[in-house]
């Protein structure tokens, strides 16, 4: 999958095997690595929860035979170590929450959090290069591309809704919200521990379920954000008071959703989202 306007890599180049355990990231390394290379993303369907996700013998085949295995880390996808240690094969490995100095219990969504996302470009670009030194330069080229050209959307809608509606207060659902919220500038009031639990898949504490009650009902948020892909009893509930309130709702899912998307239409499209049910809120004076 090349960006738009990225030239091929030259003829007889080899080409680098890269194993994604998530489609995010993969989508990410295909465009940063071009022609140069091959990715093959395990977890692509969006109604999977990468969180209890079951690894096949064809996954394990395809993280043996990869030169490059891109791993979420933190606790998101623990079968990645497993079925790697389980192997001969040794590959290099790219493990996001490593290069970003996260430990399992910290929030693993990091592909929403902007920063972070450059950070992993560094070390994809470092990785390529080091397993495909002749081709420094044509990584170097693509990277600049992909920063400059491809991610502009999405770069100047976070922009965007950072310089109109900083500081608004805003409800969500779960823990990814949490990475993107500060890059906007909205001030996520939602209780962490709740945003914890939806995520885990652990109880919800009647203090934290009470809190969020109070925050709908007297309308201290302006906006509800949540996760479509995981949408809990409670997470309904907060739903439809927020509707009751009339207060508007924006959705975000986990994984790419088309699961063929692009990281940064994906992205994008979901900050336009976010963007219309600000603009709503304040529109009818929330």
């Amino acid at each position: 999958m090349l960006g738009a306007g990225v030239l091929p890599a030259a003829a007889g180049s080899s080409v680098i095997e890269v194993a994604a355990a998530e489609n995010f990231w993969g989508s990410i390394a295909s465009q940063i690595g071009g022609s140069h290379v091959h990715v093959v993303s395990i977890i692509t369907n969006p109604n999977t929860d990468p969180h209890s996700y079951e690894p096949t013998a064809v996954d394990a085949r395809t993280l043996a035979t990869s030169q490059l295995v891109i791993e979420n880390g933190i606790g998101y996808d623990p079968w990645v170590p497993k079925l790697l240690s389980a192997d001969q094969a040794s590959p290099t490995v790219l493990d996001v929450g490593t290069i970003l100095g996260v430990a399992p219990g910290g929030n693993p969504h990091r592909w929403y959090n902007p920063g972070d996302v450059q950070r992993v470009i560094n070390q994809m670009v470092a990785d390529f290069q080091s397993l495909e030194p002749h081709d420094k330069s044509y990584f170097a080229r693509t990277r600049t591309h992909f920063d400059s050209v491809t991610l502009a959307p999405y770069d100047a809608q976070i922009a965007a809704i950072r310089s109109k509606y900083a500081g608004t207060p805003v409800g969500a659902s779960e823990s990814i919200f949490a990475m993107l919220a500060p890059a906007l500038g909205l001030d996520l009031v939602t209780p962490p521990s709740f945003l914890k639990a939806i995520s885990e898949g652990t109880d919800v504490s009647a203090a934290d379920k009470e809190t969020i009650d109070n925050q709908i009902e007297h309308r201290r948020i302006k906006i509800y954000v949540y996760n479509s892909q995981n949408v809990t009893p409670d997470v309904q509930a907060q739903l439809d008071e927020a509707k009751a309130e009339h207060i508007p709702v924006a959705t975000i899912t986990e994984t790419l959703s088309p699961a063929n998307s692009t990281y940064q239409a994906w992205q994008t499209r979901q900050l336009k989202g976010i963007a219309a049910a600000l603009a709503k809120a304040k529109e009818s004076g929330g």
